[in-house]
This record gives structure tokens, sequence and C-alpha cells, in this order.
């Protein structure tokens, strides 16, 4: 029969240029480590689905934000602002609509925050907008006040202390009047000190504002004052800069952004407020690097929790890697659609801001208009069946060829429908590139909790084995744990 041995699944996203070394996928599930005696020390689940539950038009209305202010949700799609307003009827069903508010110039991504009460969004190098439901008559007005572009073209905006802090293409920030966004004086204005490097955008983390540069980061401290309040904290220079301004996020305990300092390639980074760190795998760094200079600049984040897990993920032109605070293991997110041709396409996960209200975790969307609502119960993606797929490490012989005599993979089985049972797919490769030999296992129709996933006689490896699963049915994803049977011979 073999030597029966566990195969770990729970190892995260580690592709390496070398497939060879390692060909480890982790897409559209996430590793989860279980916090108490379990049947296995490490499980895998599946990337929450979504559903469509508004929409504000079609290809034209591709989402460029999304912010809350005061419990409501609001959405940059296409050149408008909207609102999404939610209604309970007395059966308690929800239900959506948008109300569009204004135009926002430009097609790319805003920058957008509130001051509790004003709403500003900000198009980089372009115009500024303030919304405020309070202003009867003016709730959506155009920044014109000289002093706004007086120190160089608007660029990013982060809260303060009642301020709008503006970092501008002039290498300079500036500040609005307190609580107004619609005023703002061309003396209240600072640059970085301490490096000459532009200045790529602003962030706030425990009432500081760092300012990143294109190499390094300096944090600043509001003193108050007449003058401009605010002062750089001796001491606190970081040397790393930003790559990609909408990259730079806020989690519960940290900031992280994609960057790196003088001669360095880019990676993503974390810090507590102290001496960066590096938390991308050198996988994830490689994949970063297919992607030329000014993509990389165009990548952003995005941060929300579920299940218990938090997440926060990288989004670049083509691929997504979502990092999870909680395990501190990396996962790929991918989505699926077909064109205009019936083709169809894989691309990154198509979210392209998430944000919470109504106590849903929401999405504005890369492809249309839609809005949608991130869901743990849901294991589709408006209404698609979502690809999910993960293979193992490589498993080898100490040189000698490798017998596979069985596997058996435990999923939480009996999670079908009563016509229909949940179908995975396995494949193997010898070499990492190529998996051929694909079979599949059914795990049981609803309620067929015993069935069991188990493939045998899958015959010799010459070197090493790397083991793929594939599926893609609308049903319970959860793997548990992966089983092996082996024989070794000598060569």
């Amino acid at each position: 029969m073999g030597t029966p041995i566990t195969l770990p699944i729970a190892n995260g996203f580690y592709l390496s240029d070398s497939l060879p070394v390692s060909a480890q996928e982790c897409v559209n599930y996430y590793p989860n480590i279980p916090q108490a005696a379990a049947l296995s020390d490490g499980t895998l689940r599946g990337g929450h689905g979504v559903e469509q539950i508004a929409t504000t038009g079609a290809l034209n209305q591709v989402n460029r934000g999304a912010h809350v202010k005061a419990g409501i949700p609001y959405f940059v799609n296409g050149d408008s602002l909207y609102s999404l307003d939610r209604a309970v009827d007395v059966e308690g069903v929800e239900s959506f609509s948008t109300v569009a508010l204004g135009t926002i110039e430009g097609e790319g991504r805003v920058s957008m925050v509130d001051n509790g009460t004003q709403l500003m969004i900000l198009v980089p190098g372009g115009k500024g907008y303030i919304y405020n439901e309070a202003d009867v008559g003016n709730e959506f007005q155009e920044i014109i006040d000289a002093g706004f572009t007086a120190n160089g073209a608007p660029e990013h905006v982060v809260f303060v202390d009642g301020l709008f802090a503006v970092t501008t293409k002039g290498k300079k920030w500036i500040v609005s009047a307190l609580n107004d966004g619609l005023s703002w004086n061309a003396l209240d204005v600072g640059t970085a000190e301490a490096d000459p490097d532009d200045i790529v955008a602003p962030l706030v983390f425990r009432n500081q504002v760092y300012i990143t540069g294109g190499q390094t980061t300096e944090p600043f401290q509001n003193i108050g004052g007449a003058d401009f309040p605010f002062r750089r904290i001796q001491g606190g220079l970081m040397q790393k800069g930003c790559f990609a301004p909408f990259s730079l996020i806020n989690t519960s305990s940290s900031f992280m952004w994609v960057g790196g300092g003088v001669n360095e390639q880019p990676a993503i980074w974390q810090s507590t407020g102290g001496e960066p760190k590096k938390i991308s795998t050198t996988a994830i760094d490689v994949a970063i690097l297919d992607f030329t200079q000014d993509e990389i600049a165009e990548s952003f984040s995005y941060s929300y929790a579920q299940s218990g897990q938090y997440f926060v993920g990288f989004s670049f032109p083509t691929r997504t890697f979502e990092y999870n605070l909680i395990t501190g293991l990396w996962n790929e997110r991918k989505s699926r659609y077909i064109d205009a041709k019936g083709i169809t396409q894989t691309i990154r996960w198509r979210a392209n801001s998430l944000v919470t209200a109504y106590g849903r975790v929401l999405v504005g969307d890369f492809l249309d208009g839609r809005i949608g609502a991130v869901d743990d119960d849901i294991y589709t993606e408006y209404g698609d069946n979502i690809i999910r797929r993960f293979s193992t490490q490589p498993l080898a012989g100490l040189g000698d060829p490798v017998i596979l005599s069985s596997l058996e993979l435990t999923l939480e089985s009996g999670v079908g429908t009563y016509e229909r049972e949940g179908i995975i797919r396995m494949s193997i490769s010898k070499d990492g590139k190529v998996f051929d030999d694909e079979r599949s296992r059914g795990f049981g129709f609803l309620g067929e909790y015993s069935k069991r996933a188990i493939w045998r006689r899958l015959g010799r490896r010459p070197r090493f084995a790397v083991i793929r699963f594939t599926y893609s049915d609308p049903y319970k994803p959860v793997v548990i744990k992966l089983e092996a049977r082996i024989k070794q011979k000598r060569a």
C-alpha cells in the first residue's frame, strides 16, 4: 500500500519563477489555521463570493473609488458620484438604490475622505469636489479657491485633526481651513524636508501624517499654531518610499504599501510606525517585476474583514494578491468574464474598491457599474462559477522515483444539491509545469456527509510530483486535509 503521509495544503501562494522549485498555487482559496485542536493543522477555505445588489450603468460606469461617510456608502462610477441607499420593507427584505449626486471629471482612480460633514473627492492632478448633503442648494461643489492650486496640482488627500491635507505635484503638501474643504490658504503649505525625492502621497496613521516620497517616508505631527501646523518628527525618517500612491493602506495596527528604497526593486512593505518590514515573498516580488513601472504605479490596495479573517489585497493590472493578517499567508484572487466576442477571459479580481456599510462588505466593479456585496455564503461571483485551484509543494523521493499508490482529499462533503454533487478535479505534474491525467471525484450530494474523494494507482514519477486540484462548483468550498500513500523505488 505504501507509506501514509499527510501533505501540507495551507502554505499559501508561492509560485516560483522556477516552477520545479515551487509551483504552489492558491487561487480563490485562502489558508486557514485552526486556533484549537482540529482534524488538521491547516485548511483551505474558498475566497468569498460576490452578489450584485445595485448598478449605476454599463461599461462606461467602471468604479473609480468608494468611501463611507456617516454610514452611507458613496461610489464614483464613470464620471459621476453616487450614494447607495438602503431600504427595508415590512417583512425585513432589503433593497438598494443609487442616487447620482454630481459629475467627477476624468477616468482614473480618485482619492476620497470626509470630515464628518463634507465628503471630498480629488482627481489626482485635476479637480477637487465637495459633497455636503446638509448644505441645501449647494450640496455638490467644485473647489475653486485659488489657494487650492497655488502650490501645484493637487494629487491625493487625507483627513486629520479637522483638516483636509493634500499633496501636490509641486513637492509640497497643503491643508484646508478647519473643517472646510472649500477654503484654502496658499501660505498653509509644507514640504518633505529630509530628502529631496518627489512626494507621492500622504497617509494618516495614529494621528500622524506620513508623507511618502519615491525613496523615503517622513512622519509629521500637528503642533498647532497660526502658521502651517505640522512639523516633521525628528528621527522618524523611513528609508523606504512608495511606488504606487493608491497602494497605501491602514490596517488595524499597521500600514502597508508597494514601494522600496534607493536602488531597490518593488515589494510590499508593512510598518507600525517604526522600521518597515517586507511582507511580500520572493515569489510575489518576482510577479510584481513582470509589470512596468507605470503599471506598478497604478496598483491599489483594499482591505476587508470576513469570517474572522482580515484581508489586505494588492491589485495590479492583471493580478491580485491577498495577505491575511491573521495567518500571515498569501493567496491569489482571479475573476472570469465573457468578453464582447464571447470568449472567456481570466483577469485579476474584478473588485475595484471595497467599503463596509449596512453590515456588508460592498464592492465597486472593474468592468461596469454594478455594486456587489461580498458574502461568506455566496459561492459564485455575480452568478458565475468561481474557478478555485491549489497545488502542493513538490513531493520528492530523495532522488528516487516516487510511486503514488493513492491520494485522499478530505473536504466538507455533502454540500451539493439533491440533483448534483460537488466535483473536484486532480492532476499531477512531474516538472511543476505541465499537469496531465486529470481525474475527477465527487464528494457528495446534499447530506451525503461521509462521501470520500480518493484517487488510486496514480503511477510513477521519476524525480518528484506536484499535485493540483481544481474546483468550480457553486457549493461550499472547504478543504480539510490531503493524505497520500507513497512507495519509493530505487532508480
